[in-house]
This record gives structure tokens, C-alpha cells and sequence, in this order.
């Protein structure tokens, strides 16, 4: 599974790569609207940050505007993945971006019929939001399960990208039924570390090393 970070803040992003854990970032207005910072000025640095996909999102919603802000965005670096909502308009400028080379992440996809779309539509990657989905009361893991199992169907290239992970336990999940990518909040990517025993059993480690009044090296 690649993992991609869910953030505009360059010194979190800087820091995940510097581990060599990331693959990719994704940005969204709301998170640029966080960073303080201008939209072109801070995806450049997160493209000079990351060699994997920087998905960078239009806001327009009439096809020829997107195409526009597509062309903007697109300039910025070689790695910009153009984000676009899942709508008809949308879908229209993915068929022609992707055609054209440009890769495009379809965000805000909650159904696996609006997936099956955006394959067609040639998306590089469709992003369904597990954690909004199980807001409405939905299993948002089914979501994933479900568009697993169509693009398995007819061999669609097009990458399932879990977002809206808010969990641990949504990372596994996503990793269990197959989901290509995760898209991780900073503090939720750093967390999948953790566990009681690993600390445990590292402080037993060093407490019987230092009871050894030995050093390496």
C-alpha cells in the first residue's frame, strides 16, 4: 500500500519524508486554506519536498474553468496530480486530462457507481471517503470492498485512494480489503507505530543493557 499524507503543512510533510515513509501528498482548499499560504506557492514546495503525486484540487465547477485552473496547476511541477470533484463536468475534464497525460485524483466519491465513472473517466486514482461515509450511518469499509471488487471485474488501472481516514484501524482496514493507497492525516500516519508492548518491551531491552556496563562502538 502507498501511503500519502492528508496536509498542506510543509514541515510535516518534510519530516514524513525525511522517514521515507511517504509516496505522495493530497491537498484540498481546506487544508491550503490551514497552511496559511498561497496555493501555488505551497504545492511548488511540497513538489520540491516529495517525488510521488501532489494532488492539487481545482474549485471551479463548469468544465472549461477547471480545464483552465488544470492548465495553472499543471505548471507548477511534473508530479501535480489535478484533483477534481466527482460530477459530470469533472468527470468530462478527467477524461480529457488523463488523455492528454495529466494525472488526476476524483475526489468526494461516496458510492461505488460514481467509482466505476471515474475508471472510465480514466482517473489515475478515485478517492472515496471512508470516514464520511461512516458518518451517515454507512459502513465506509463496504465502500472500499465494493470498488475492490468492480475494477478487479473489468482489470480498471484506475487506483482506489482511501481518504477521509481518520484511524489506525481505517489504515488497516483499507490495507486488508486492498484499497491501492491511503491518504493519512500526519498524526494518524505517525501513530501506526505505536503499540503498549513495542514501548514495553524496549524499555526492558535498555534497562538490561545498561545493567551490562556496556557500550557499542
Amino acid at each position: 500500500m502507498k501511503f500519502f499524507v492528508d496536509t498542506a503543512d510543509v514541515k510535516e510533510i518534510r519530516e514524513l519524508n525525511d522517514l521515507g515513509l511517504l509516496d505522495g501528498v493530497t491537498t484540498n482548499p481546506s487544508l491550503i486554506l490551514k497552511s496559511g499560504g498561497n496555493i501555488l506557492e505551497v504545492t511548488k514546495e511540497i513538489c520540491d519536498i516529495v517525488d510521488g503525486p501532489v494532488s492539487a484540487e481545482v474549485v471551479a465547477t463548469e468544465y472549461s474553468e477547471m480545464m483552465r485552473e488544470a492548465d495553472i496547476l499543471s505548471k507548477i511541477a511534473d508530479n501535480v496530480c489535478i484533483k477534481l470533484p466527482l460530477t459530470l463536468d469533472g468527470l468530462k475534464a478527467c477524461k480529457a486530462l488523463t488523455s492528454s497525460g495529466r494525472m488526476v485524483n476524483v475526489t468526494l466519491c461516496f458510492s461505488a457507481n460514481q467509482a466505476l465513472l471515474a475508471a472510465k473517466a480514466g482517473a489515475t486514482f478515485i478517492s472515496p471517503f471512508i470516514g464520511r461515509v461512516d458518518d451517515m450511518g454507512i459502513e465506509g469499509m463496504e465502500l472500499i470492498a465494493e470498488i475492490r471488487t468492480i475494477y478487479d471485474n473489468y482489470s480498471f488501472n484506475t487506483e482506489i485512494l482511501a481518504a477521509s481516514i481518520r484511524t489506525t484501524n481505517h489504515v488497516k482496514q483499507a490495507a486488508l480489503i486492498g484499497a491501492d493507497v491511503a491518504t493519512i492525516p500526519p498524526a494518524t500516519l505517525k501513530s501506526l507505530v505505536k503499540h503498549p508492548l513495542t514501548d514495553k518491551g524496549l524499555e526492558t531491552f535498555l534497562a538490561d543493557w545498561a545493567k551490562t556496563g556496556q557500550k557499542i562502538g
